[in-house]
């Protein structure tokens, strides 16, 4: 199995246009193939630890979760500490996509155990570049623990 054939992206966003713009630049550096779309926290952990809707599901935890940090039913940094102190998910790389360049929301982020930061541009161009660089790192050029 490839490389690329392994990665799986679980992307959290609650904004149609921010998820398609997000989509999009990954398609472009070719990550595109193997990315689940999920509105909202609740289903981030559902999808993560196969409960409520994705109970059937089988397989393994995402390589990479991009997380919006202002998200309904359960935020990203409450996902985000759910998922880095869980020994199952907790290596997994998270980055943060979010319009909050507010210095304690990073802060936060980071005494949590995000990756990655990143605040959405203005510019699509701009945060199409910053999406599949980070996409691109964290998929094919990181090297993460194995996780069991």
């Amino acid at each position: 199995m490839s490389d690329l054939q392994k990665i799986q992206i679980l992307l959290a966003e609650d904004t149609q246009s921010d998820a398609e713009a997000t989509l999009l630049a990954l398609k472009e550096v070719g990550l595109a193939a193997n990315v689940v779309w999920v509105k909202d926290g609740q289903e981030v952990l559902d999808y993560v630890f196969c409960t409520g809707p994705f109970s059937a599901r089988t397989g393994d935890v995402p390589t990479l979760i991009m997380l919006d940090l202002k998200m309904p039913k359960v935020n990203g940094l409450d996902v985000l500490k759910i998922l880095k102190t869980t020994e199952k998910t907790k290596f997994i790389p998270i980055i943060m996509l979010t319009s909050s360049a507010e210095e304690p929301d990073i802060t936060y982020c980071y005494e949590y155990g995000v990756n990655n930061y990143i605040v959405k541009p203005v510019l699509p161009v701009k945060f199409a570049e910053e999406v599949s660089r980070a996409g691109f790192y964290w998929n094919l050029l990181n090297r993460s623990p194995a996780m069991a």
